[in-house]
Protein backbone atom coordinates (compact mmCIF):
# COMPACT_ATOMS: atom_id res chain seq x y z
CA UNK A 1 0.00 0.00 0.00
CA UNK A 2 1.83 3.43 -0.99
CA UNK A 3 0.70 6.91 -0.41
CA UNK A 4 -1.51 9.34 -2.51
CA UNK A 5 0.56 11.03 -5.10
CA UNK A 6 -0.70 14.38 -4.20
CA UNK A 7 2.15 14.31 -1.24
CA UNK A 8 5.41 15.85 -2.57
CA UNK A 9 7.61 13.61 -4.26
CA UNK A 10 10.89 14.23 -2.56
CA UNK A 11 9.30 12.91 0.52
CA UNK A 12 9.51 9.08 0.62
CA UNK A 13 6.78 7.54 2.26
CA UNK A 14 5.07 3.98 2.89
CA UNK A 15 2.03 2.79 5.02
CA UNK A 16 3.17 -0.80 5.69
CA UNK A 17 0.35 -3.06 7.37
CA UNK A 18 1.12 -4.38 10.41
CA UNK A 19 3.72 -6.81 9.74
CA UNK A 20 6.20 -3.73 9.51
CA UNK A 21 5.28 -2.20 12.89
CA UNK A 22 3.05 0.14 14.71
CA UNK A 23 4.51 3.68 15.70
CA UNK A 24 6.39 2.69 12.05
CA UNK A 25 3.22 2.09 10.32
CA UNK A 26 3.63 5.66 8.57
CA UNK A 27 7.16 6.16 7.88
CA UNK A 28 7.91 10.05 7.70
CA UNK A 29 11.32 11.05 5.85
CA UNK A 30 11.15 14.60 6.39
CA UNK A 31 9.48 15.69 9.99
CA UNK A 32 8.80 19.17 8.40
CA UNK A 33 5.48 17.44 6.66
CA UNK A 34 3.33 16.15 9.77
CA UNK A 35 3.37 17.05 13.27
CA UNK A 36 5.37 14.58 15.34
CA UNK A 37 2.55 13.29 17.09
CA UNK A 38 0.94 12.15 14.34
CA UNK A 39 -1.43 9.15 14.55
CA UNK A 40 -2.57 6.36 12.09
CA UNK A 41 -5.20 3.26 12.38
CA UNK A 42 -3.70 0.10 11.94
CA UNK A 43 -3.85 0.59 7.84
CA UNK A 44 -1.68 3.26 7.52
CA UNK A 45 -4.20 6.11 7.42
CA UNK A 46 -4.29 9.09 9.37
CA UNK A 47 -6.82 9.82 12.28
CA UNK A 48 -10.07 11.51 10.71
CA UNK A 49 -11.96 13.24 13.63
CA UNK A 50 -15.71 13.94 13.13
CA UNK A 51 -17.33 16.08 16.13
CA UNK A 52 -14.27 15.82 18.04
CA UNK A 53 -14.98 12.00 18.04
CA UNK A 54 -13.19 9.54 15.56
CA UNK A 55 -13.72 5.25 15.40
CA UNK A 56 -10.02 4.52 16.31
CA UNK A 57 -9.02 4.72 19.61
CA UNK A 58 -10.59 6.10 22.91
CA UNK A 59 -12.08 4.25 25.38
CA UNK A 60 -13.22 1.40 23.28
CA UNK A 61 -9.58 0.70 22.71
CA UNK A 62 -7.83 1.91 26.74
CA UNK A 63 -10.64 -0.29 28.26
CA UNK A 64 -9.41 -3.32 25.77
CA UNK A 65 -5.74 -2.17 27.34
CA UNK A 66 -7.29 -2.19 30.84
CA UNK A 67 -8.49 -5.60 30.52
CA UNK A 68 -4.75 -6.88 29.40
CA UNK A 69 -3.90 -4.91 32.59
CA UNK A 70 -5.66 -6.78 34.91
CA UNK A 71 -5.24 -10.06 33.76
CA UNK A 72 -1.36 -9.16 33.57
CA UNK A 73 -1.06 -7.72 37.03
CA UNK A 74 -3.05 -11.73 38.46
CA UNK A 75 0.00 -13.12 36.78
CA UNK A 76 2.62 -10.88 38.26
CA UNK A 77 1.31 -10.15 41.52
CA UNK A 78 0.47 -14.21 41.37
CA UNK A 79 4.37 -14.33 42.12
CA UNK A 80 6.07 -11.73 43.81
CA UNK A 81 3.49 -11.29 46.20
CA UNK A 82 4.30 -14.70 48.33
CA UNK A 83 7.95 -14.81 46.66
CA UNK A 84 9.29 -14.21 49.87
CA UNK A 85 7.29 -17.29 51.59
CA UNK A 86 8.32 -19.72 48.69
CA UNK A 87 12.11 -18.74 49.38
CA UNK A 88 11.91 -19.35 52.68
CA UNK A 89 9.85 -22.36 52.78
CA UNK A 90 10.32 -24.52 49.99
CA UNK A 91 13.95 -23.19 48.99
CA UNK A 92 15.03 -22.88 52.63
CA UNK A 93 16.74 -18.99 52.81
CA UNK A 94 16.63 -17.49 55.41
CA UNK A 95 14.47 -14.31 55.73
CA UNK A 96 17.57 -11.76 55.44
CA UNK A 97 18.88 -13.92 51.77
CA UNK A 98 15.07 -13.96 51.30
CA UNK A 99 14.69 -10.51 51.45
CA UNK A 100 17.56 -9.20 49.64
CA UNK A 101 16.67 -11.94 46.89
CA UNK A 102 13.11 -10.57 46.55
CA UNK A 103 14.31 -6.70 46.78
CA UNK A 104 16.92 -8.02 44.31
CA UNK A 105 14.54 -9.11 41.49
CA UNK A 106 12.17 -6.34 42.28
CA UNK A 107 14.97 -3.75 41.56
CA UNK A 108 15.28 -5.45 38.19
CA UNK A 109 11.62 -5.59 37.49
CA UNK A 110 11.01 -2.25 37.98
CA UNK A 111 14.68 -0.99 36.12
CA UNK A 112 14.82 -2.78 33.12
CA UNK A 113 11.25 -1.28 31.52
CA UNK A 114 14.32 1.28 30.81
CA UNK A 115 15.91 -0.89 28.10
CA UNK A 116 12.42 -2.16 26.76
CA UNK A 117 11.15 1.43 26.39
CA UNK A 118 14.85 2.53 24.57
CA UNK A 119 14.05 -0.44 22.28
CA UNK A 120 10.23 0.20 21.56
CA UNK A 121 10.99 4.19 21.58
CA UNK A 122 14.20 3.91 18.82
CA UNK A 123 13.42 0.68 17.33
CA UNK A 124 9.91 -1.80 17.52
CA UNK A 125 7.85 0.80 18.03
CA UNK A 126 5.04 0.00 20.92
CA UNK A 127 3.07 -2.29 19.22
CA UNK A 128 5.34 -5.03 18.20
CA UNK A 129 7.63 -4.61 21.45
CA UNK A 130 4.50 -5.45 23.62
CA UNK A 131 3.88 -8.85 21.98
CA UNK A 132 7.61 -10.06 21.44
CA UNK A 133 8.07 -9.27 25.25
CA UNK A 134 4.95 -11.22 26.34
CA UNK A 135 5.93 -14.07 24.90
CA UNK A 136 9.30 -13.94 27.09
CA UNK A 137 7.32 -12.88 29.73
CA UNK A 138 5.01 -16.21 29.55
CA UNK A 139 7.94 -18.57 28.65
CA UNK A 140 9.39 -16.96 32.10
CA UNK A 141 6.44 -17.78 34.00
CA UNK A 142 6.03 -21.23 32.30
CA UNK A 143 9.33 -22.42 33.10
CA UNK A 144 8.68 -20.80 36.60
CA UNK A 145 5.79 -23.07 37.01
CA UNK A 146 8.34 -26.36 35.22
CA UNK A 147 10.80 -25.51 38.32
CA UNK A 148 8.50 -25.54 41.13
CA UNK A 149 7.45 -29.38 39.81
CA UNK A 150 10.97 -30.47 39.60
CA UNK A 151 11.16 -31.35 43.52
CA UNK A 152 7.84 -33.86 43.05
CA UNK A 153 10.19 -35.34 39.67
CA UNK A 154 13.63 -35.33 41.73
CA UNK A 155 12.01 -37.06 44.71
CA UNK A 156 12.19 -36.66 48.43
CA UNK A 157 15.04 -34.64 50.28
CA UNK A 158 17.27 -35.02 52.97
CA UNK A 159 15.89 -33.11 55.88
CA UNK A 160 16.52 -32.34 59.66
CA UNK A 161 14.47 -31.38 62.50
CA UNK A 162 15.77 -28.64 64.68
CA UNK A 163 13.87 -27.40 67.82
CA UNK A 164 11.68 -24.90 65.91
CA UNK A 165 11.47 -26.18 62.37
CA UNK A 166 12.26 -27.97 59.55
CA UNK A 167 15.27 -27.69 57.12
CA UNK A 168 15.22 -29.45 54.23
CA UNK A 169 18.74 -28.82 51.64
CA UNK A 170 17.36 -27.91 47.83
CA UNK A 171 19.27 -29.17 45.12
CA UNK A 172 21.38 -26.99 43.61
CA UNK A 173 19.95 -27.06 40.47
CA UNK A 174 16.37 -26.46 41.18
CA UNK A 175 17.94 -23.06 42.97
CA UNK A 176 19.41 -22.02 39.63
CA UNK A 177 16.66 -23.04 37.61
CA UNK A 178 14.29 -21.55 39.27
CA UNK A 179 15.87 -18.01 39.60
CA UNK A 180 16.90 -18.09 35.76
CA UNK A 181 12.94 -18.50 35.14
CA UNK A 182 12.67 -15.96 37.61
CA UNK A 183 14.90 -12.76 35.96
CA UNK A 184 13.23 -14.46 32.26
CA UNK A 185 10.29 -13.50 33.70
CA UNK A 186 11.86 -9.83 34.47
CA UNK A 187 13.32 -9.17 30.81
CA UNK A 188 9.66 -9.87 29.35
CA UNK A 189 8.12 -7.50 31.94
CA UNK A 190 10.73 -4.87 30.73
CA UNK A 191 9.00 -4.34 27.16
CA UNK A 192 5.54 -5.27 28.55
CA UNK A 193 4.98 -3.25 31.45
CA UNK A 194 6.28 0.46 29.90
CA UNK A 195 4.97 0.07 26.50
CA UNK A 196 1.36 -1.22 26.93
CA UNK A 197 0.57 2.03 29.79
CA UNK A 198 1.80 4.29 27.18
CA UNK A 199 0.36 2.53 24.53
CA UNK A 200 -2.82 3.27 26.58
CA UNK A 201 -2.27 6.46 26.95
CA UNK A 202 -1.53 7.11 23.30
CA UNK A 203 -5.56 6.22 22.38
CA UNK A 204 -6.31 9.48 23.71
CA UNK A 205 -5.34 12.85 21.71
CA UNK A 206 -4.14 15.68 24.37
CA UNK A 207 -5.12 18.39 21.73
CA UNK A 208 -8.79 17.21 22.31
CA UNK A 209 -10.07 19.03 25.62
CA UNK A 210 -12.26 16.11 25.84
CA UNK A 211 -9.76 13.47 25.27
CA UNK A 212 -7.03 15.14 27.20
CA UNK A 213 -9.26 14.55 30.82
CA UNK A 214 -10.03 10.85 29.57
CA UNK A 215 -6.35 10.83 29.63
CA UNK A 216 -6.10 11.54 32.74
CA UNK A 217 -8.37 9.36 34.14
CA UNK A 218 -6.84 6.96 31.86
CA UNK A 219 -4.22 6.16 34.44
CA UNK A 220 -6.55 6.39 37.37
CA UNK A 221 -8.71 3.59 35.97
CA UNK A 222 -5.44 1.90 34.80
CA UNK A 223 -4.21 1.86 38.23
CA UNK A 224 -7.14 0.96 39.97
CA UNK A 225 -7.00 -2.00 37.12
CA UNK A 226 -3.61 -3.07 38.40
CA UNK A 227 -5.29 -3.34 41.51
CA UNK A 228 -8.17 -5.25 40.74
CA UNK A 229 -5.72 -8.00 38.74
CA UNK A 230 -3.52 -8.03 42.15
CA UNK A 231 -6.58 -8.65 44.54
CA UNK A 232 -7.17 -11.60 42.81
CA UNK A 233 -3.82 -12.50 42.89
CA UNK A 234 -3.21 -11.81 46.72
CA UNK A 235 -6.39 -13.85 47.31
CA UNK A 236 -7.24 -16.33 45.71
CA UNK A 237 -3.73 -17.08 44.23
CA UNK A 238 -1.51 -17.06 47.63
CA UNK A 239 -4.11 -19.43 49.23
CA UNK A 240 -3.79 -21.95 46.49
CA UNK A 241 0.18 -21.63 46.70
CA UNK A 242 0.17 -22.31 50.67
CA UNK A 243 -2.67 -24.56 51.16
CA UNK A 244 -3.15 -26.94 47.76
CA UNK A 245 -0.21 -26.32 45.56
CA UNK A 246 3.12 -23.86 44.35
CA UNK A 247 2.71 -25.18 40.83
CA UNK A 248 -1.08 -24.50 40.60
CA UNK A 249 -0.85 -20.86 41.62
CA UNK A 250 2.37 -20.27 39.41
CA UNK A 251 0.76 -21.80 36.53
CA UNK A 252 -2.61 -20.28 36.89
CA UNK A 253 -0.48 -16.77 36.78
CA UNK A 254 0.69 -18.15 33.02
CA UNK A 255 -2.63 -18.88 32.01
CA UNK A 256 -3.73 -15.79 33.14
CA UNK A 257 -0.81 -13.82 31.01
CA UNK A 258 -1.37 -15.90 28.10
CA UNK A 259 -5.09 -14.93 27.92
CA UNK A 260 -3.93 -11.52 28.49
CA UNK A 261 -1.80 -11.60 24.72
CA UNK A 262 -4.74 -13.00 23.32
CA UNK A 263 -7.06 -10.28 24.53
CA UNK A 264 -4.36 -7.44 23.16
CA UNK A 265 -4.12 -9.04 20.02
CA UNK A 266 -8.22 -8.89 20.03
CA UNK A 267 -8.11 -5.05 19.47
CA UNK A 268 -5.28 -4.58 16.53
CA UNK A 269 -7.99 -2.91 14.21
CA UNK A 270 -9.13 -0.67 16.93
CA UNK A 271 -5.97 0.64 17.82
CA UNK A 272 -4.47 4.47 17.26
CA UNK A 273 -0.85 4.01 16.69
CA UNK A 274 1.64 7.00 16.82
CA UNK A 275 4.09 8.18 13.78
CA UNK A 276 7.55 7.86 14.07
CA UNK A 277 10.17 9.75 12.70
CA UNK A 278 12.32 7.25 10.90
CA UNK A 279 15.14 9.02 10.29
CA UNK A 280 16.26 10.35 14.25
CA UNK A 281 16.77 7.84 16.95
CA UNK A 282 14.78 9.80 19.90
CA UNK A 283 17.08 8.95 22.81
CA UNK A 284 20.42 9.85 20.57
CA UNK A 285 18.79 13.39 19.58
CA UNK A 286 18.68 14.05 23.45
CA UNK A 287 22.38 12.34 23.99
CA UNK A 288 23.06 14.33 20.65
CA UNK A 289 22.68 17.69 22.79
CA UNK A 290 24.87 16.92 25.58
CA UNK A 291 27.56 16.41 23.08
CA UNK A 292 27.12 19.23 21.34
CA UNK A 293 27.22 21.43 24.63
CA UNK A 294 30.35 19.55 25.59
CA UNK A 295 31.95 20.23 22.42
CA UNK A 296 31.08 23.84 22.48
CA UNK A 297 31.93 24.61 26.04
CA UNK A 298 34.40 27.26 25.15
CA UNK A 299 32.52 28.89 22.34
CA UNK A 300 30.51 32.19 22.62
CA UNK A 301 26.81 31.63 23.34
CA UNK A 302 25.40 33.77 20.39
CA UNK A 303 22.81 32.04 18.77
CA UNK A 304 21.69 31.88 15.36
CA UNK A 305 17.96 31.38 15.82
CA UNK A 306 16.70 32.32 12.15
CA UNK A 307 17.28 29.37 10.93
CA UNK A 308 15.10 27.38 13.50
CA UNK A 309 12.58 30.47 13.75
CA UNK A 310 9.78 28.01 12.41
CA UNK A 311 10.95 25.37 14.37
CA UNK A 312 10.52 27.65 17.75
CA UNK A 313 7.09 29.02 16.76
CA UNK A 314 5.67 25.35 16.09
CA UNK A 315 6.98 23.73 19.66
CA UNK A 316 4.32 24.22 22.11
CA UNK A 317 6.81 22.81 25.00
CA UNK A 318 9.06 26.92 24.95
CA UNK A 319 9.36 26.61 28.71
CA UNK A 320 12.35 27.24 31.18
CA UNK A 321 14.60 28.91 28.40
CA UNK A 322 16.84 30.55 31.43
CA UNK A 323 17.17 26.86 33.04
CA UNK A 324 19.99 24.89 32.26
CA UNK A 325 21.74 27.25 29.96
CA UNK A 326 24.84 24.98 29.71
CA UNK A 327 22.76 23.01 27.24
CA UNK A 328 22.26 26.13 25.09
CA UNK A 329 25.97 25.55 23.85
CA UNK A 330 24.64 23.23 21.75
CA UNK A 331 23.16 25.79 19.85
CA UNK A 332 26.23 27.76 18.71
CA UNK A 333 26.22 28.63 15.20
CA UNK A 334 29.25 26.82 13.73
CA UNK A 335 29.49 29.43 11.14
CA UNK A 336 31.42 31.56 13.77
CA UNK A 337 33.43 28.31 15.49
CA UNK A 338 35.60 26.35 14.67
CA UNK A 339 34.89 23.51 12.59
CA UNK A 340 34.43 20.67 15.06
CA UNK A 341 32.01 22.65 16.68
CA UNK A 342 28.58 20.98 16.11
CA UNK A 343 25.12 22.28 16.15
CA UNK A 344 21.35 21.38 17.49
CA UNK A 345 18.18 22.33 16.50
CA UNK A 346 16.02 24.03 19.20
CA UNK A 347 13.60 21.73 19.95
CA UNK A 348 17.09 18.80 20.75
CA UNK A 349 17.99 21.78 22.63
CA UNK A 350 14.16 21.97 24.35
CA UNK A 351 13.68 18.52 24.75
CA UNK A 352 16.78 17.54 26.57
CA UNK A 353 16.15 20.31 28.83
CA UNK A 354 12.71 18.98 29.40
CA UNK A 355 14.63 15.66 30.35
CA UNK A 356 16.70 17.02 32.75
CA UNK A 357 14.14 18.88 34.78
CA UNK A 358 12.57 15.33 35.80
CA UNK A 359 16.30 14.21 37.18
CA UNK A 360 15.90 16.02 41.08
CA UNK A 361 11.96 14.99 40.70
CA UNK A 362 13.21 11.34 39.99
CA UNK A 363 15.71 11.69 42.89
CA UNK A 364 13.23 12.91 45.63
CA UNK A 365 11.15 10.16 45.16
CA UNK A 366 13.70 7.30 45.64
CA UNK A 367 12.81 6.61 49.48
CA UNK A 368 9.38 6.39 48.93
CA UNK A 369 9.83 3.58 46.66
CA UNK A 370 12.18 2.09 49.52
CA UNK A 371 8.63 2.15 51.70
CA UNK A 372 6.91 0.44 48.74
CA UNK A 373 9.01 -2.16 48.81
CA UNK A 374 8.33 -3.25 52.71
CA UNK A 375 4.74 -4.43 52.03
CA UNK A 376 5.61 -7.71 50.05
CA UNK A 377 9.20 -7.99 52.39
CA UNK A 378 8.82 -7.01 56.27
CA UNK A 379 4.75 -7.09 56.24
CA UNK A 380 4.32 -10.37 55.21
CA UNK A 381 7.29 -11.83 57.39
CA UNK A 382 5.71 -9.95 60.31
CA UNK A 383 2.24 -11.50 59.34
CA UNK A 384 3.41 -14.64 59.36
CA UNK A 385 4.05 -14.54 63.23
CA UNK A 386 0.73 -13.48 64.32
CA UNK A 387 -2.66 -14.91 64.86
CA UNK A 388 -4.14 -15.14 61.40
CA UNK A 389 -7.09 -17.66 62.10
CA UNK A 390 -10.63 -16.83 61.16
CA UNK A 391 -12.31 -19.60 62.03
CA UNK A 392 -10.94 -22.71 63.84
CA UNK A 393 -10.12 -24.67 60.57
CA UNK A 394 -9.18 -21.69 58.27
CA UNK A 395 -5.92 -19.33 58.89
CA UNK A 396 -5.85 -16.01 55.87
CA UNK A 397 -2.27 -16.55 54.49
CA UNK A 398 0.20 -13.80 55.72
CA UNK A 399 0.83 -12.25 51.90
CA UNK A 400 -3.03 -11.84 51.15
CA UNK A 401 -3.35 -9.21 54.06
CA UNK A 402 -1.60 -7.11 50.99
CA UNK A 403 -5.02 -7.00 49.52
CA UNK A 404 -5.78 -4.27 52.50
CA UNK A 405 -3.15 -2.11 50.06
CA UNK A 406 -6.00 -2.21 47.13
CA UNK A 407 -9.26 -1.41 49.48
CA UNK A 408 -8.55 2.23 49.80
CA UNK A 409 -7.20 2.68 45.84
CA UNK A 410 -11.06 0.56 45.14
CA UNK A 411 -12.80 3.10 47.03
CA UNK A 412 -10.74 6.76 46.31
CA UNK A 413 -9.90 6.38 42.93
CA UNK A 414 -13.49 5.83 41.54
CA UNK A 415 -14.44 8.52 44.55
CA UNK A 416 -10.76 10.80 43.50
CA UNK A 417 -11.95 10.69 39.45
CA UNK A 418 -15.57 11.66 39.82
CA UNK A 419 -15.87 13.71 42.77
CA UNK A 420 -12.64 15.11 44.16
CA UNK A 421 -10.85 16.05 40.92
CA UNK A 422 -14.47 18.21 39.53
CA UNK A 423 -14.60 19.82 42.92
CA UNK A 424 -11.04 20.64 42.81
CA UNK A 425 -11.39 22.28 39.61
CA UNK A 426 -14.21 25.05 40.49
CA UNK A 427 -11.32 26.69 42.55
CA UNK A 428 -8.38 25.83 40.95
CA UNK A 429 -9.54 25.72 37.31
CA UNK A 430 -6.82 23.07 36.55
CA UNK A 431 -8.34 20.13 34.14
CA UNK A 432 -6.91 17.83 36.88
CA UNK A 433 -8.02 19.30 40.05
CA UNK A 434 -4.72 19.72 41.60
CA UNK A 435 -1.29 19.90 39.88
CA UNK A 436 0.43 16.26 39.42
CA UNK A 437 3.08 17.17 42.06
CA UNK A 438 1.04 18.09 44.50
CA UNK A 439 -0.72 14.60 44.28
CA UNK A 440 2.72 13.05 44.10
CA UNK A 441 3.67 15.41 47.48
CA UNK A 442 0.52 14.43 49.89
CA UNK A 443 1.00 10.81 48.56
CA UNK A 444 4.54 10.98 50.28
CA UNK A 445 3.47 11.84 53.34
CA UNK A 446 0.68 9.07 53.55
CA UNK A 447 3.46 6.89 53.01
CA UNK A 448 5.76 9.02 55.72
CA UNK A 449 2.80 8.48 57.97
CA UNK A 450 2.45 4.44 57.07
CA UNK A 451 6.19 3.88 58.28
CA UNK A 452 5.37 5.70 61.82
CA UNK A 453 2.39 3.72 62.09
CA UNK A 454 4.10 -0.16 61.56
CA UNK A 455 6.93 1.22 64.37
CA UNK A 456 4.46 1.36 66.67
CA UNK A 457 2.65 -1.41 65.68
CA UNK A 458 5.56 -3.60 65.76
CA UNK A 459 6.62 -2.07 69.09
CA UNK A 460 3.68 -3.93 70.51
CA UNK A 461 3.90 -7.35 68.70
CA UNK A 462 7.28 -7.60 70.11
CA UNK A 463 6.06 -6.68 73.73
CA UNK A 464 2.90 -9.15 73.44
CA UNK A 465 5.53 -11.68 72.90
CA UNK A 466 7.26 -10.64 75.46
CA UNK A 467 4.52 -11.08 77.99
CA UNK A 468 3.53 -14.63 76.70
CA UNK A 469 6.91 -15.70 77.31
CA UNK A 470 7.43 -16.51 73.11
CA UNK A 471 10.89 -14.15 72.53
CA UNK A 472 12.93 -17.47 71.72
CA UNK A 473 10.11 -19.37 70.38
CA UNK A 474 10.20 -18.03 66.60
CA UNK A 475 8.18 -20.54 65.19
CA UNK A 476 5.46 -20.38 67.85
CA UNK A 477 1.90 -17.60 66.56
CA UNK A 478 2.17 -14.16 68.65
CA UNK A 479 -1.16 -14.38 69.96
CA UNK A 480 -1.98 -11.14 68.47
CA UNK A 481 -4.33 -10.78 65.22
CA UNK A 482 -2.75 -10.15 62.37
CA UNK A 483 -5.89 -7.65 61.67
CA UNK A 484 -3.04 -5.32 63.74
CA UNK A 485 -1.29 -4.59 60.37
CA UNK A 486 -4.40 -3.23 58.30
CA UNK A 487 -3.29 0.98 59.23
CA UNK A 488 0.05 0.09 57.74
CA UNK A 489 -1.51 -1.68 54.69
CA UNK A 490 -4.28 0.54 54.49
CA UNK A 491 -2.19 3.60 54.08
CA UNK A 492 0.36 2.81 51.88
CA UNK A 493 -2.88 1.87 49.76
CA UNK A 494 -3.69 5.50 50.16
CA UNK A 495 -0.29 6.98 49.29
CA UNK A 496 -0.51 4.66 46.17
CA UNK A 497 -3.43 6.45 45.15
CA UNK A 498 -1.70 9.62 44.95
CA UNK A 499 1.59 9.05 44.92
CA UNK A 500 2.16 6.13 42.52
CA UNK A 501 -0.71 6.96 39.84
CA UNK A 502 0.75 10.79 39.82
CA UNK A 503 4.05 9.22 39.01
CA UNK A 504 2.60 7.45 35.94
CA UNK A 505 1.26 10.49 34.37
CA UNK A 506 3.87 12.93 35.39
CA UNK A 507 6.65 11.16 33.94
CA UNK A 508 4.42 10.18 30.90
CA UNK A 509 3.52 13.50 30.33
CA UNK A 510 6.42 15.92 31.22
CA UNK A 511 8.55 14.05 28.69
CA UNK A 512 9.42 14.82 24.98
CA UNK A 513 6.28 13.31 22.66
CA UNK A 514 8.89 10.64 21.39
CA UNK A 515 9.54 9.97 24.58
CA UNK A 516 6.55 8.44 25.98
CA UNK A 517 8.03 4.73 26.48
CA UNK A 518 10.82 5.91 28.19
CA UNK A 519 8.75 8.15 30.29
CA UNK A 520 6.76 5.33 31.87
CA UNK A 521 10.06 3.50 32.01
CA UNK A 522 11.37 6.35 34.34
CA UNK A 523 8.21 5.72 37.13
CA UNK A 524 8.75 2.23 36.95
CA UNK A 525 12.86 2.87 37.62
CA UNK A 526 11.82 4.91 40.60
CA UNK A 527 10.37 1.80 41.78
CA UNK A 528 13.64 -0.70 40.67
CA UNK A 529 16.06 1.85 42.80
CA UNK A 530 13.97 2.00 45.65
CA UNK A 531 14.49 -1.85 45.92
CA UNK A 532 17.30 -1.88 44.99
CA UNK A 533 18.19 0.72 47.78
CA UNK A 534 16.10 -1.32 50.22
CA UNK A 535 18.52 -4.28 49.62
CA UNK A 536 21.55 -2.44 50.05
CA UNK A 537 20.30 -0.65 53.19
CA UNK A 538 18.72 -4.45 54.59
CA UNK A 539 22.48 -5.44 54.07
CA UNK A 540 24.06 -2.95 55.63
CA UNK A 541 22.06 -2.74 58.57
CA UNK A 542 22.64 -6.35 58.85
CA UNK A 543 26.34 -6.03 58.91
CA UNK A 544 26.02 -3.18 61.71
CA UNK A 545 23.81 -4.77 63.79
CA UNK A 546 24.65 -8.50 63.46
CA UNK A 547 26.92 -10.24 65.23
CA UNK A 548 28.18 -13.73 66.54
CA UNK A 549 26.65 -12.95 70.00
CA UNK A 550 23.53 -10.53 69.17
CA UNK A 551 20.47 -10.77 67.18
CA UNK A 552 20.01 -7.97 63.99
CA UNK A 553 17.50 -5.73 63.34
CA UNK A 554 16.11 -8.61 60.74
CA UNK A 555 17.16 -11.58 62.50
CA UNK A 556 15.82 -14.87 61.24
CA UNK A 557 13.47 -15.19 64.81
CA UNK A 558 11.29 -11.78 64.13
CA UNK A 559 10.71 -12.15 67.96
CA UNK A 560 13.86 -11.05 68.71
CA UNK A 561 14.34 -8.81 65.58
CA UNK A 562 14.01 -4.90 65.59
CA UNK A 563 12.02 -4.39 62.35
CA UNK A 564 10.42 -1.29 64.87
CA UNK A 565 13.87 0.48 64.74
CA UNK A 566 13.97 0.00 60.89
CA UNK A 567 10.58 1.56 60.37
CA UNK A 568 11.89 4.21 62.26
CA UNK A 569 14.72 5.03 60.52
CA UNK A 570 12.52 5.18 56.65
CA UNK A 571 9.84 7.46 58.54
CA UNK A 572 12.91 9.60 59.39
CA UNK A 573 14.33 9.48 55.88
CA UNK A 574 10.89 9.96 54.31
CA UNK A 575 9.91 13.46 56.41
CA UNK A 576 13.30 14.31 54.78
CA UNK A 577 12.53 13.24 51.02
CA UNK A 578 9.50 14.77 51.52
CA UNK A 579 10.86 18.88 52.60
CA UNK A 580 13.16 17.78 49.54
CA UNK A 581 10.74 17.10 47.31
CA UNK A 582 8.37 20.16 48.21
CA UNK A 583 11.67 22.34 48.13
CA UNK A 584 12.20 20.85 44.11
CA UNK A 585 8.27 21.45 43.10
CA UNK A 586 8.68 24.91 43.73
CA UNK A 587 10.74 25.50 41.02
CA UNK A 588 9.33 22.95 38.57
CA UNK A 589 8.51 24.45 34.95
CA UNK A 590 6.14 21.94 33.85
CA UNK A 591 5.71 21.41 29.90
CA UNK A 592 3.33 23.89 28.01
CA UNK A 593 0.44 22.75 26.85
CA UNK A 594 -0.17 19.91 29.98
CA UNK A 595 -3.15 20.04 32.46
CA UNK A 596 -0.94 21.27 35.07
Amino acid sequence: MTTPSARDDHHQYEVPLLINGDENIFRIENDDAYPEDYMVDYKGDRIVFVNNKSKYGGWKSAGLIIIVDIAEAMAYYGISANLITYLTGPLGQSTVTAAANVNTWVGFIWMLPVFGAFIADSFLGRFRTIIFSTLIYVLGLGLLTLSVVLPSIIGPRDCLLNSSSILCTVPSFQVIFFFCSLYLVAFGRAGFKPCVQAFGADQFDARNPEECKSKSSFFNWWYFGICLGSSIARLFLTYIQDNVSWALGFGISTFSLAMALIVFLLGTQTYRYSVKNENENPILRIIEVFVAAAKNWKQSSSLDVSRDGEVAKSHDMRVGVHQFRFLDKALVNPINSTKNVRQCSIAQVEDAKMTLRLVPIWISCLIYAVVFAQSTTFFVKQGNTMDRSISTSFQIPAAALQILINVPIFIFIPLYDCALVPFARIFTGKPNGITMLQRIGFGMFLSTLSMVIAAVIEKRRLLVALDFGLIDQPAATVPMSVWWLSPQYLLVGLADVFATVGLQEFFYDQVPDSLRSIGISLYLSVLGVGSFLSGSLISVIERITGGSSRHSWFSNNLNRAHLDYFYWLLAGLSFVELVAFVYLSKFYLYKRGTSS
